[in-house]
């Protein structure tokens, strides 16, 4: 049996990031995210890998994007407002295919905000946040096991894909501890070989002279021609994506009254809501997007073309609600379904959401 160990969430996503082979972390403090950075100083640096607490968030993610083209597994963290430096080096790293991990431990914004947990990097993260057209896949916990077993997934996710991953956690999830068990640790021979990188050649001759072929990465193609047909490829990529690696959880949906749609802490609540609501005989149902992108659209628009009014839980004031609207809008587009009430209930500035202001809002909604 394996041992469960208790840890906070930015612990467990800083130790999974260790276990699944990151080579190389590059970082700078800011709260509520703090333990992750402080647990990679330590850790890294004892099993010989490479930690180097940056000059800037900025200095940061470049850090990862040339660590990632030389070889290493190579991720960052911080909290929003870090996030938002970082968002040009994750554009250049979208641009030039090249795998990293990104870690996003949300406080409440805009601007320098609050250090309480929130969800208003929503669109930040699913919508690429950078500059130009790109994807980056989103995974999102809601509890401090899902922290360790995502974030080992997003390594392999940004190697089998070549792309920028994110691990979206709210302040709540980063801060608080549970028991959980850990991801067994990978030795050097599982990591996938990356045949595309700088530097070391894989299976490839020297040119005549004896002299290595150059090998650029590179996000730069001046031709509009060439930048657009480099972009449509990237696309066709994404499409691959959200054939593959979509994931949700689907709790009491198929008869419920009401559906619950939520993620991260928010899906707690409304997981505690839920309970409420049985005690008393009402039907609430919970769907919960684990990948907030590629976002699951056709699954969320098939319960929603049972007709049952949907309310959106977040900490923030309408961002997941666009992706819950559009599977709605996809389910009666395909199908001609019942369109199917939408309903918000949202916080901002670090607000979090109760089990009983959920429910009493279902009930509400529900006319009891």
């Amino acid at each position: 049996m394996n041992e469960r160990v208790l840890m906070s969430g930015n612990e467990a996503i800083a130790e999974a990031a260790i276990r699944a082979g990151c080579g190389a972390y590059f970082g700078y403090p800011i709260t509520p995210q703090n333990e992750l950075i402080a647990y990679m100083a330590k850790n890294m640096l004892e099993k010989g890998r490479i930690f180097i607490q940056a000059e800037s968030e900025i200095g940061a993610i470049n850090m990862v994007y040339g660590a990632s083209c030389a070889g290493a597994r190579a991720m960052t963290s911080s909290s929003s407002p870090g996030i938002s430096l970082k968002q040009e080096g994750i554009s250049y790293g979208a641009g030039a295919d090249v795998p990293m991990v990104v870690a996003n431990v949300v406080r409440g914004g805009p601007g320098l905000g609050s250090i309480a947990p929130a969800q208003s990097d929503y669109f930040q993260s699913t919508r690429g946040g950078g500059h130009g057209d790109y994807r980056c896949i989103v995974l999102a916990p809601k509890s401090v096991q899902e922290c360790a077993d995502l974030t080992y997934l997003a390594f392999d996710l940004a190697d089998k894909h070549r792309m920028p991953v994110i691990v979206l956690a709210d302040g709540m999830i980063g801060q608080m501890m549970e028991g959980i068990v850990l991801p067994p640790e990978k030795s050097p021979s599982e990591l996938p070989q990356r045949d595309w990188i700088a530097g070391k050649m894989y299976n490839r001759a020297p040119a005549p002279d004896g002299r290595r072929a150059a090998r650029h990465i590179t996000s730069i193609h001046l031709k509009p021609e060439e930048l657009e047909a480099v972009t449509r490829a990237r696309f066709s990529r994404y499409e691959a994506v959200q054939a593959a690696e979509i994931r949700y959880e689907e709790i009491g949906c198929a008869d419920a009254d009401l559906i619950l749609a939520a993620y991260g802490t928010s899906a707690r609540v409304c997981l505690g809501a839920h309970k409420l609501a049985a005690q008393e005989g009402i039907k609430l149902g919970v769907f919960r997007p684990i990948t907030l992108w590629p976002f699951p659209y056709q699954t969320l628009g098939k319960i929603a073309a049972q007709g049952k009014p949907i309310l959106t839980v977040e900490m923030s004031l309408g961002q997941l609600v666009e992706d819950v609207k559009l599977s709605v809008f996809e389910a009666i587009s395909s199908s001609g379904a019942k369109s199917a009430k939408i309903h918000l209930l949202g916080h901002s500035g670090g607000v979090i959401p109760t089990e009983e202001e959920v429910f009493a809002e279902a009930k509400r909604i529900l006319g009891k």
